[in-house]
């Protein structure tokens, strides 16, 4: 009979994804070793090795857990039934903030991503895709016009272009706090959204 997990284990591994994500952002992967996670989590290495199975793996599982975050954030926004402009700030008001409270976890995305195998990687390429999908879907229903002109899914990258990036210059004890930031990246958004002019943007065939 298979021993079942200990009471904790998910709690216990979370702490190492953090743990973890914050030695990675600050280290790069390449240059952490399991010792080092180890000792920052509290644990002896074969511990550690109970959670997780190897460095891949423990990569795997903070990119993973931090893009099926963002994936639950717009189902909850969805799920709110929202007009159409209320419900783009929503999604960029929850990213902007879960972005800001998984720095570490948004860096080793970010930056580390290439160390994993292409299988790994298009595992998170599909809930990436969800997620810029359901961006661009929420751009079109503010302006419909944009998906016929094929311009709702390089604004969308614009936006996250804006977002994504914050981590490098937006420090978290600076006057400038992500929570202030959110509504700036909204306004300015829907500032220039109306102003695109559809038939000036030349789209290859």
């Amino acid at each position: 009979m298979a021993r079942g997990r200990a009471p904790g284990f998910d709690a216990t591994r979370e702490q190492i994804l953090v743990q973890a994500a914050r030695l990675f952002a600050m280290q790069g992967y390449p240059g952490t070793s399991m010792n080092q996670v180890a000792e920052a989590c509290a644990v002896s290495k074969p511990t550690l090795y109970h959670y997780v199975r190897d460095k891949h793996e423990l990569l795997m599982q903070i990119c993973e857990s931090h893009v099926t975050h963002l994936g639950t954030l717009v189902d909850e926004v969805l799920a709110q039934g929202l007009a159409p402009e209320p419900q783009l700030r929503a999604l960029i008001q929850r990213f902007v903030q879960a972005y800001g409270e998984s720095q570490s976890e948004h860096r080793v995305l970010t930056e580390d991503v290439k160390f994993l195998n292409d299988e790994d990687r298009q595992r998170l390429l599909e809930i990436e895709r969800r997620v810029v999908g359901a961006f661009a879907d929420a751009v079109v229903a503010v302006r419909p016009q944009l998906q016929a002109a094929r311009m709702h899914k390089p604004l969308t990258m614009l936006l996250f272009g804006m977002i994504n990036w914050t981590f490098t210059w937006l420090k978290p004890d600076g006057e400038l706090t992500y929570e202030a930031m959110a509504p700036m990246v909204s306004d300015l958004f829907f500032g220039g959204l109306g102003a695109v002019a559809l038939d000036a943007s030349p789209m290859k065939a």
